[in-house]
């Protein structure tokens, strides 16, 4: 290539994420357990809850499960669970870009239906995950330059390219604590006492 318009950067921009996803991150998620997602690695961690266990009431959700959450965040923000990080990325990180960007369904912390399970959280981010790729695919490269809009706040005058590099940011990160906390957890049981 001699010129950056022959790179297609949609497709480079895509497989930061979905390499990363296939080869890493999603293969570390397998076997995860109910114990695993729900395990408190802290005294105060924040997780994903019953109706009425929260540790910070009222807890934020619909539906039988909701999620520990303050605003403003503690100083120092507390421990958080596989639960919450999940959630994180399923809501806060895919679905509400997603349905700002792409039509996806409405989302958000106060009324997302959240799951009791792993298996059930694991299906919800890989919705998430697929609608955010097919959502990014169908930008094109044209797209990726065309700004964030007022969903993004002050960022609404840079180009969706930033957002989309963010986002990625955003799931490599949290998924490396998730497989930290996975790691941390095989310890403790593996450890003697």
């Amino acid at each position: 290539m001699t010129a950056s318009t022959d790179l297609d950067w949609n497709r480079q921009l895509r497989e930061q994420l979905t390499w990363h996803w296939e080869a890493l991150l999603r293969p570390r998620l397998e076997g995860l357990t109910d114990d695993e997602y729900l395990w408190e690695p802290a005294p105060g961690a924040w997780s994903v809850r019953r109706r009425g266990e929260s540790v910070t009431p009222p807890g934020w959700g619909d539906g039988d499960r909701v999620i520990d959450f303050a605003f403003p965040e503690p100083s120092p923000p507390p421990v958080t669970t596989i639960a919450w990080r999940l959630a994180h990325v399923i809501i806060g990180v895919f679905g509400m870009r997603v349905h700002a960007h792409f039509g996806g369904p409405a989302m958000d912390y106060g009324t997302f239906p959240y799951a009791g399970t792993a298996d059930g959280a694991l299906a919800q981010l890989d919705e998430g995950y697929r609608r955010w790729v097919d959502g990014v695919a169908a930008l094109g490269t044209d797209g990726l330059a065309r700004p964030c809009g007022p969903a993004e706040g002050p960022y609404a005058e840079q180009p969706l390219a930033m957002l989309v590099l963010h986002i990625h940011r955003e799931v490599i990160h949290h998924g490396a604590e998730i497989a930290l906390l996975r790691d941390l957890y095989r310890a403790r049981v593996q450890s003697p006492v």
